[in-house]
């Protein structure tokens, strides 16, 4: 059998009753839970949060190179 893989178009025309909620986790004060459960202000905090990629630092195949 094959496999149905949906279009985008036809992701984007589900119906409310076959979409699901989906729950985000996050780490707060050292471990995780879901952000449902926090109270107003860690919530108002949680929004606030800026977002950013970490680049890595190591260059090691450089290193090997030059030394």
């Amino acid at each position: 059998m094959m496999d149905q893989k949906m279009t985008d178009q036809e992701i984007l025309k589900l119906y409310e009753s076959e979409r699901k909620e989906c729950e985000i986790w996050t780490r707060c004060m050292g471990y995780f839970r879901p952000v449902s459960h926090f109270n107003i202000g860690k919530k108002s905090e949680f929004k606030e949060r800026k977002w950013f990629e970490e680049e890595k630092i190591c260059h090691c195949d450089e290193m090997k190179l030059a030394g």
